[in-house]
């Protein structure tokens, strides 16, 4: 039994996989008004369930608090029940029926994280790029489709898609795509940026 939990964007999901049998497949609001929708599923999901095999998590690029969220759940879920726990990339569960494509999402200050995926594989890893070099990169794969979780100014090719946990769940069970097991953090671009408080004088 695998439990899979998504909360990268602004839409969480969460799934539950038997084998080849999706037992649970819901999204919900994924914003500090609504997390608690998560905690109300993963009792769900565990009243079906009984015991998970594996937790999936998508690890990101994406919200920091919601990834952080996703894994704290996922860590007490499995000291509280043994299950193996696996964080895999959010950009490789977007929902599109393409079997390989570009992700690519404003990362601020002026950078965007740019991510080649290929079969719930990113092939190429998240990597900051600015405006130019993004532009760039995009122009040299002119036949994959790009998507992005939002809207994105000045990319006009990038149809927004999100990810969903019912593939990361899947993606879990074949195997593919896992980027960490055990104890882990969200998918680091770069080191966070840390406002430092105005001195008092």
């Amino acid at each position: 039994m695998i439990l899979a939990l998504e909360t990268s964007t602004s839409r969480g999901s969460i799934a539950l996989l038997d084998g080849d049998r999706l037992l649970l497949d819901e999204v919900f609001p994924c914003d500090r008004s609504q997390g608690s929708d998560l905690y109300r599923m993963l009792e769900r999901a565990k009243e079906m369930a009984g015991v998970f095999k594996t937790i999936a998590v998508g690890i990101g690029p994406g919200s920091y608090a919601g990834v952080r969220i996703s894994i704290a759940s996922a860590l007490g879920l499995a000291l509280a029940s043994g299950a193996e726990l696996v964080g895999l990339a959010s950009v490789a569960a977007i929902e599109t029926d393409a079997t390989e494509y570009l992700a690519i999402g404003d990362a601020r200050r002026d950078t965007y994280y740019y991510s080649r995926v290929k079969d719930g594989v990113c092939v190429e890893a998240p990597q900051l790029l600015d405006a130019a070099a993004l532009a760039g990169r995009l122009g040299e794969l002119p036949e994959l489709p790009v998507f992005s979780t939002t809207h994105l100014t000045g990319f006009p090719r990038a149809e927004v898609a999100l990810p969903r946990a019912a593939i990361l769940a899947r993606l879990a069970c074949a195997g593919r795509g896992i980027l960490a097991r055990g104890d882990f953090e969200p998918l680091y671009l770069r080191e966070p940026h840390i406002t430092q408080p105005k001195s008092q004088s």
